[in-house]
């Protein structure tokens, strides 16, 4: 009986290793952010300024669900205001939304080094107050063994409009002095995937 369970184990050993091993993807912080562009309108004149959200943090599960929780504390608008209360802080270490997606590991995983895909992501925005898709088409390029540079694959660009329909961002903007802005804020992503 103890020899038959030593072949059969035996023979699954081959099937073992031919089966496809992903990797485990995740962002680099470091390497990771998302800049928006916002044109101020009240005013003397238009004004456009620089947003940042840094610190990027998400990975992609072995099913293909990559998942991106954003907070207030990874965006620039704190640094703006200077000295805060306790509780703000409290509220910036919150997870505002998470943007969910799925992407399946095993395309990053074929990738050569120096190759590119582009893959059309539908990203489910999940928070208590907004629940929206978006589809937004983003280039892998694989720069080493265990990296893949994630940048979109064509302009981006979030509604203004959209945005000050939003009663939490509409706050958060008004903070910065943002009454009126422009409807076209673009964005640029450049993140990096890593395997460790």
């Amino acid at each position: 009986m103890r020899r038959r369970a030593v072949k059969a184990l035996i023979a699954l050993i081959p099937l073992l290793l031919a089966m496809p091993v992903h990797a485990d993807w995740q962002l680099d912080p470091g390497q990771s952010r998302v800049q928006a562009s916002i044109t101020q309108l009240n005013g003397d004149a238009p004004q456009t300024h620089h947003h940042q959200v840094r610190n990027l943090q998400g990975d992609i599960s072995s099913d293909g669900t990559l998942r991106l929780p954003l907070k207030l504390s990874q965006t620039d608008v704190l640094e703006r205001f200077g000295q805060l209360p306790p509780w703000i802080g409290l509220l910036a270490n919150t997870t505002l939304v998470t943007l969910v997606a799925q992407m399946p590991p095993e395309r990053l995983d074929d990738l050569d080094i120096g190759e590119s895909l582009v893959e059309t992501l539908a990203f489910r925005i999940q928070s208590d107050m907004v629940n929206q898709q978006e589809s937004i088409p983003l280039r892998f390029t694989r720069e080493g063994l265990n990296e893949i540079r994630v940048t979109h694959a064509e302009p981006m660009a979030m509604d203004g409009k959209a945005l000050m329909a939003n009663s939490t961002v509409r706050t958060v903007l008004s903070l910065l002095g943002y009454q009126e802005i422009d409807d076209h804020v673009p964005v640029t992503l450049n993140a990096l995937l890593v395997n460790r």
